[in-house]
């Protein structure tokens, strides 16, 4: 009778307070709708992908008008979101209003930093949006086709706004260090040199269909081909110029992100925004120091099963010189990436519940793109293309092996692919989480597929293992190095020694990756920050299931709700972790 009398008040209490909810939901709905629009036109590649025919026209307008006008709308959402309260939200939405006052209070802080002044890193930025776009653009009509002759056409205004941006930057000394302005000159100057037949922007007119006549294909590849040579080319020379002889003479001399103005304030926020967290970047440095030590007691493990009788420095000499350890060329580093990914796809089910449907492809880098990372780009399910694993063809016989198992796992299944895939297919969540990339969920969750590609069987012999220590040990470096750049004025040979020491990372892997972390302070954090709160989860799972814990139903718990910070992550995994115990007390 208690239990009956229980129900009925909770009932009432349920339907007293259904209005307010009612009314709580809709406007929540309204800002999440309203947001994602503003999202969508902020990224018009994206949107492009959605479906959205006008951003297939175009370009992101980063000029401070539009900057000013994203910041206005952002700062009246937060006002509305804050009238909201928790309490009157079904679980579900209050969920949805801590992911988005996370996103909200994050943005409008980095605003005070005017990041746009700074529109590109280590051979990466704007100046490769073109060419990415390119290849996830299919052209299936004329008007698709027109539309990408615009947005050709769109480029060099384009790349004159980031050109003001960065003239902004010089003017008040919010500048890329020297090295860093050398790596992305070599990229743009790459690009320009590329004889026009090749460039990537002409492939998708290259593949438009026989369903549109062979004359009007012929003239708008045509007309494609003149807009590149008359318009595109001239803009990426116009950058290459601007770049030398502008720019670099007042890039930094300074690695650091403290040598910037105001710098030390906006690493500290760098840091807070890449790993989701409130972690200062001396706690962020004493936690790698802990897990580089911990790493390196497994790596001494598995140097002793391998019955390798010398010194760890040895060791890795012995990994950087050994042929064995190497690819032949190009196509033998193709045939063994592609043969990890299908070994990979072949145990996804036993650790998975939900499988992507978009496939994944392994590819070589786009000869433009060679300056960039090899690594993953997303596929675009309602265009039909895959995800694609990138590797690079210049460098091939230089890529190390023991641990290219370990590296697609990060890269393809389970990990990027496998996670950018799902969340591209939820509909029950807002677009903006499908499409979300909140660092330390996206890069912590491949970095926890590395791991997991250890239970899967995938690595098959000590020096396998050893690779995915390796790449562990990278990230965990990370942590040391990034903070020890941008906090601590580290030089770049004590960031370069720290992974050489430490990591089996062939040298030219390492001088890449230092790079890389002087040009995007923080992001590098991101990686062992999250995978590090993934773990904790399932180590309370476990703990708390028992037998009854299911590893399908944990990955999928993690990856059915898009991209979100980690402590919005560990609230809807203690949920389900509630959950899921009553159900287990039931059996």
């Amino acid at each position: 009778m208690r239990a009956v009398l229980l129900m009925i008040s909770l009932l009432a209490a349920g339907l007293c307070a259904s209005p307010a909810r009612a009314q709580s939901s809709r406007e929540l709905s309204a800002i999440v709708a309203d947001y994602g629009a503003l999202m969508r036109d902020a990224d018009p590649i994206r949107a492009a992908q959605r479906g959205d025919a006008d951003a297939a026209r175009r370009w992101a307008d980063n000029s401070p008008a539009a900057v000013a006008r994203r910041r206005t709308a952002l700062a009246e959402m937060a006002l509305r979101l804050g009238r909201l309260q928790r309490n009157d939200l079904s679980a579900t939405d209050a969920l949805e209003r801590d992911t988005l006052i996370y996103r909200l209070t994050i943005q409008l802080e980095g605003y005070r930093y005017d990041e746009e002044r700074m529109p590109f890193i280590s051979g990466e930025g704007f100046f490769i949006n073109p060419d990415y776009a390119s290849t996830i653009t299919v052209l299936n009509t004329e008007a698709d086709a027109e539309a990408w002759l615009q947005r050709m056409a769109a480029i060099p205004a384009y790349f004159d706004a980031e050109i003001a941006n960065m003239r902004r930057g010089i003017a008040a000394r919010f500048t890329q260090p020297r090295l860093v302005v050398m790596n992305s000159l070599r990229a743009v100057e790459a690009q320009a040199a590329l004889p026009d037949a090749e460039s990537p922007l002409l492939v998708p007119l290259a593949r438009m269909p026989a369903t549109i006549p062979e004359a009007r294909r012929q003239a708008l590849q045509a007309r494609g081909a003149e807009i590149y040579a008359a318009q595109v080319k001239p803009a990426l020379q116009n950058l290459a110029r601007f770049l030398e002889e502008e720019y670099l003479p007042r890039a930094r001399a300074q690695i650091g992100a403290r040598s910037l103005p105001n710098g030390r304030a906006y690493y500290a926020y760098l840091v807070r925004r890449h790993t989701t967290t409130e972690m200062t970047p001396d706690e962020v440095h004493r936690l790698g120091l802990r897990e580089v030590a911990r790493v390196r007691r497994e790596m001494d493990a598995v140097i002793a099963e391998a019955g390798f009788q010398a010194t760890f420095a040895e060791f890795l000499a012995f990994l950087r010189s050994d042929p064995q350890f190497y690819p032949r060329d190009a196509e033998e580093l193709m045939r063994i990436t592609s043969e990890i990914a299908n070994r990979a796809n072949f145990h996804m089910p036993r650790y998975f519940g939900r499988l992507p449907r978009n496939t994944m492809a392994v590819t070589f880098i786009p000869a433009a793109l060679e300056g960039g990372s090899a690594g993953y780009w997303p596929g675009n399910p309602l265009q039909g293309t895959p995800g694609q694993v990138l590797l690079r063809r210049s460098d091939a016989q230089r890529r190390t092996l023991y641990d290219l198992p370990a590296w697609v796992m990060h890269e393809g299944s389970p990990g990027h692919h496998t996670q950018i895939a799902i969340a591209e297919e939820l509909t029950d969540i807002p677009e903006y989480r499908r499409n979300d990339d909140v660092t330390a969920y996206v890069e912590g969750w491949a970095l926890y597929a590395e791991r997991l590609g250890g239970e899967m069987g995938i690595y098959r012999t000590p020096y396998e293992r050893f690779g995915q220590l390796s790449m562990e040990m990278w990230r965990a470096c990370r942590l040391v190095i990034d903070t020890g750049m941008h906090w601590m004025g580290w030089s770049r040979d004590r960031a370069v020694a720290c992974l050489r020491d430490n990591s089996a990372l062939s040298p030219a892997q390492i001088e890449h990756e230092v790079d890389r972390y002087i040009g995007w302070p923080g992001q590098a954090l991101a990686y062992k920050i999250g995978e590090i709160r993934i773990r904790e989860m399932r180590a309370q799972a476990e703990d708390r299931l028992g037998a009854c814990f299911d590893i399908r139903a944990f990955h999928d718990a993690v990856l059915n709700s898009g991209a979100l910070p980690m402590a919005v992550l560990a609230r809807r995994m203690e949920a389900w972790l509630e959950a899921q115990a009553a159900e287990c007390a039931t059996q």
